[in-house]
């Protein structure tokens, strides 16, 4: 593209570009906010404060540890949490010791877990003890050599993390008995660091940080490999775009950002938990989004400036009866991403905070952030934004030619927050970038006169539900597998809540094959947003003249 259309519409003070290399490193940005801020509020959880200063230490101590073990630069490291302080310590460790971190969905199924440890090679992991059960039985076929236990009170101090951890196992009954021998203690492990000695490892822009693993179209997910530029490039992309109305908060106040997306999901770890660190400011911790009356109770003990969540986070709290008892009306910025944001809840969060909701674009290859809208828009434009600072993006034919202003095409994405490829996948790399380092999303878009980009189809069959990618081909592959199913198919359907939904139409081999025995077997090898939530029965499948199947007209019934 000979012009870049949608720097005029650009709000005023947002560069063109910008300078990313401005860091050697993921571990020069977090060391310089370390010092920098020591003694103001990194995180906050359940009511507990973690300085930047203790942050700094337990990651030292931890990393250390790591290092211990004989671990060595380049190996992998996965991280199965929910949203702990424990996460961003692990995080900073892996990174300090010049480890990859692989982040893991704590959702997973044994199944589901068990690729991803094989596919990434991880020696190690840190695991959260409630979903323990889940590695025990998948542990003896994958490499991983080393096992941190962590728990929900492990930071929280010893009366109120003693107490944490008993309702947690006891009356909650979330951890399930598990057998995991020679696993550490997160807590000893950090004791056993601080005794040892950290070795400052020589890490670089092109070295690897992250293993963010993604849907595969072929029904197996593959590493997004996240070098240590492309990170701190879409964290100072984030920070300029946010920047005309951040700028508006008053000094006297640490810009306080709230995570309830869940920190493995590429969205959350950039724009949530690296931004946070890179601008000194706080991040609220939100275990679980989904239980609303806790998240809004804790929200109404803060002053919130900023809100990066999905559609359906949104909507849910906008439409709870608790949602005003949050003082929202600092809230400046509120990023959509992960899934469309639809008109009427764009129109309510409006109503109801004074903040509009500015939708954003992204995958895990690009760190997340390609496109958002202007921080500074006060209406719905039911786009996906313009290219951020430093980004180019066009739209292709099949023939992988640009097309013309106005027309659809596969929008291509090219800019340092672009990922190096997938892990070990040279042939899957070669399918989506172009000889001209353009990555191609999958995503058939249009662009308007003003540099703005819609999003109009999928080129891929893949079904967004809440923000998570589903690949029909992973769902149909384990569906199969149940004896009493001849063939079947899975498409997305609209719907109200997630955005859309998974159908599975089944034709039976066995007359006698029910809904509940699909959905057992679903459950136990599939993680909830997978599963299917519509189950029909047909006598066959729409097939094309050489037998491939008609996804489309599945949906269109």
């Amino acid at each position: 593209m000979a012009e870049r259309l949608w720097l005029k519409s650009y709000p005023q003070g947002v560069p063109a570009d910008l300078d990313t290399a401005q860091y050697s490193s993921l571990v020069a940005l977090m060391e310089e906010s370390f010092t920098k801020y020591a003694s103001r509020t990194a995180y906050n959880f359940m009511g507990r404060d973690v300085s930047y200063g203790q942050t700094d230490r337990l990651s030292l101590a931890f990393a250390a540890y790591l290092q211990g073990l004989g671990l060595v630069k380049g190996d992998r490291v996965a991280i199965m949490m929910p949203n702990v302080p424990q996460y961003p310590v692990v995080v900073a460790a892996i990174l300090r010791a010049g480890l990859v971190v692989v982040n893991v969905n704590p959702l997973y199924t044994p199944r589901e877990l068990e690729h991803q440890l094989k596919d990434s090679g991880s020696k190690a992991i840190v695991i959260i003890e409630n979903f323990a059960a889940t590695l025990e039985k998948c542990l003896a076929a994958t490499p991983v050599k080393h096992i941190v236990l962590c728990a929900m009170g492990d930071q929280l101090g010893l009366l109120k993390g003693t107490l944490v951890n008993y309702v947690v196992r006891n009356v909650k009954k979330m951890v399930p008995q598990y057998q995991l021998p020679g696993a550490v203690r997160f807590n000893d492990a950090v004791a056993r660091g601080k005794r040892g000695a950290f070795k400052a490892v020589d890490i670089k822009a092109d070295d690897v940080a992250v293993l963010q693993y993604t849907g595969g179209t072929t029904g197996v997910s593959k590493g997004a490999v996240l070098l240590h530029r492309n990170i701190i490039a879409n964290v100072l992309q984030s920070e300029a775009w946010n920047q005309p109305v951040t700028k508006l908060i008053p000094v006297s106040e640490q810009q306080t950002t709230v995570c309830a997306l869940p920190l493995y999901h590429i969205f959350a770890f950039t724009v949530g938990m690296m931004l946070s660190m890179r601008t000194g400011g706080m991040l609220i911790l939100i275990p679980n989004p989904r239980d609303f009356p806790a998240v809004l109770k804790e929200l109404s003990k803060h002053t919130v400036h900023s809100f990066p969540a999905v559609n359906t986070l949104f909507n849910g709290l906008a439409n709870h009866p608790d949602f005003n008892t949050v003082d929202w009306s600092h809230l400046k910025v509120s990023i959509g991403g992960g899934m469309a944001v639809q008109s009427g809840v764009a129109k309510l969060w409006f109503e109801k905070t004074g903040c509009s909701i500015c939708e954003g674009y992204g995958l895990s290859e690009t760190s997340p952030s390609a496109s958002c809208n202007p921080v500074t828009a006060k209406e719905y434009t039911g786009t996906i934004g313009v290219p951020l600072p430093g980004t180019d993006m066009k739209l292709l034919d099949d023939d992988g030619h640009e097309v013309a202003l106005g027309q659809a095409g596969e929008i291509a994405i090219k800019g340092p927050q672009v990922m190096a490829g997938y892990w070990q996948r040279p042939d899957e790399t070669a399918k989506v970038m172009t000889p001209d380092g353009f990555f191609k999303s999958g995503d058939i878009g249009i662009m308007d006169e003003h540099g703005y980009f819609k999003i109009v189809d999928r080129k891929k069959d893949m079904i967004l539900v809440s923000g998570f990618n589903v690949y029909p081909n992973e769902i149909e592959d384990v569906v199969s597998q149940i004896p009493g199913v001849l063939e079947c198919a899975s498409v997305g359907v609209p719907d109200e809540k997630t955005g859309e939904a998974i159908k599975l139409v089944v034709v039976k081999k066995d007359p006698n094959l029910t809904d509940a025995q699909i959905r057992a077997f679903c459950k136990e090898n599939l993680t909830g947003y997978k599963q299917p939530k519509v189950i029909e029965f047909r006598t066959e499948l729409p097939k094309t003249p050489v037998g491939k199947i008609l996804r489309r007209e599945l949906r269109d019934k």
